[in-house]
């Protein structure tokens, strides 16, 4: 059931000192998350016609393509957390989304490393 969420993860407290030097700098409002995000949808639908969680097993062929470093990547992720391929599929995607939401018109190592990072709970 686990690997039918996208997205788990762990939001641990923020220590103090970084919690008052956030609150010192600007951070990144609301208007410009949304203006980025507004950004990667639109890139979703002129690239694919449908959002990156809507794409089908040939869809994420198509459109999620992976450098030989990243398919290691991913290989090890699937060997070491016993990935199904359902959450294979999902950490395609949401590396997609990533990659988008970065302006970046392929899916970087780091992407995948995000992605995988957000499946918190098929490591407990």
């Amino acid at each position: 059931m686990r690997d039918r969420i996208d997205i788990q993860i762990e939001v641990p407290a923020i220590p103090r000192p970084e919690l008052l030097d956030g609150w010192r700098q600007p951070a990144e409002d609301s208007a410009m998350v949304r203006a980025r995000v507004a950004a990667a949808w639109q890139r979703q639908i002129d690239r694919q016609g449908v959002g990156n969680a809507r794409l089908d097993l040939a869809g994420a062929k198509r459109h999620c393509g992976l450098s030989n470093a990243g398919e290691r990547l991913l290989a090890n992720a699937i060997d070491r957390l016993g990935l199904s391929a359902r959450a294979f599929h999902r950490i395609l995607r949401v590396a997609r989304t990533i990659a988008d939401l970065d302006a970046a018109t392929a899916i970087a190592e780091h992407h995948i490393s995000e992605a995988v990072g957000y499946r918190r709970l098929d490591r407990a």
